[in-house]
């Protein structure tokens, strides 16, 4: 399994994150920080954690996400962010959830806040993913990607990477490939798969606006051809496809040694 981090000038963060990674119950079989033109000494900090540096100099996590997923090597494509920590267990459960459900073409989970009030980094966190999921559904027909912990198959990106919009700095990346990567396989939410993540969110009004616009902006370059009604005639269709697949038993051995996601 691959795991893919995007940067920029986010030093501090990623060194968190790279030492979580280091400390997994299972190892990936690789680490791809994307270095997005940063002016900080990101990228010094991933090669000095064994991470392999991509530089992308287009501006944009939409193009430095997709850039990381163009350089991985493994079968799965994991993704965190900068600010994300992983549980111990994190590489595993990602891979064990991807071994065990054959028909899904990405999966995504939850996360906590890492920082802030201690009653609210559950509770908080859980409200603003909560209503990111809820107000996606009706638009996409199935659960959205969380760009900061998400994992689909390497067959799922190539079917998308000339598809998605690498290039445009007002799409949320992780809703972009929502748009594109559900209306051709099963996406799921999995529960046992959080994060910590950084409580930036809820603490810069200008950031979150800037994320609801981006947001809003992401659905309506879909539209005409994603409206709701079309989206979801697709999706089902979709799902009635994939109802066989899902009844074929999975063989488990594959989840027995480290490094078997691929």
């Amino acid at each position: 399994m691959s795991v893919v981090i995007p940067v920029k000038d986010d030093a501090e963060r990623l060194r968190v994150c790279l030492d979580a990674l280091g400390r997994q119950s299972v190892a990936p079989l690789e680490v791809v920080v994307v270095d997005n033109a940063s002016t900080d000494d990101s990228a010094q900090v991933a090669r000095a954690a064994g991470a392999r540096v991509v530089r992308e100099d287009r501006p944009g996590i939409p193009a430095a996400a997709s850039a990381g997923y163009d350089a991985a090597t493994g079968e799965v494509i994991a993704r965190l962010d900068a600010d994300s920590i992983p549980n111990a267990d994190w590489v595993r459960a990602v891979a064990v959830s991807m071994a065990r459900r054959p028909w899904l073409g990405a999966i995504t989970g939850g996360a906590r806040f890492s920082g802030g009030p201690r009653l609210l980094r559950r509770a908080g966190a859980a409200l603003y993913l909560g209503a990111y999921q809820w107000a996606l559904l009706l638009a996409l027909g199935h659960p959205a990607l969380f760009g900061s912990n998400l994992a689909m198959r390497r067959e799922s990106w190539e079917a998308v990477r000339f598809a998605v919009h690498r290039s445009d700095t007002e799409v949320h990346d992780d809703l972009d490939l929502s748009f594109h990567l559900g209306g051709r396989f099963a996406v799921a939410f999995v529960p046992g798969i959080a994060v910590q993540i950084s409580h930036r969110p809820l603490t810069d009004a200008s950031s979150m606006r800037r994320r609801f616009a981006r947001g809003f902006h992401t659905v309506f370059v879909h539209w005409p051809a994603e409206l709701p009604w079309h989206r979801w005639r697709t999706v089902l269709a979709r799902r009635r496809a994939t109802r066989t697949e899902r009844s074929t038993p999975v063989a488990e051995s594959v989840l027995d040694t480290p490094r078997t996601a691929d």
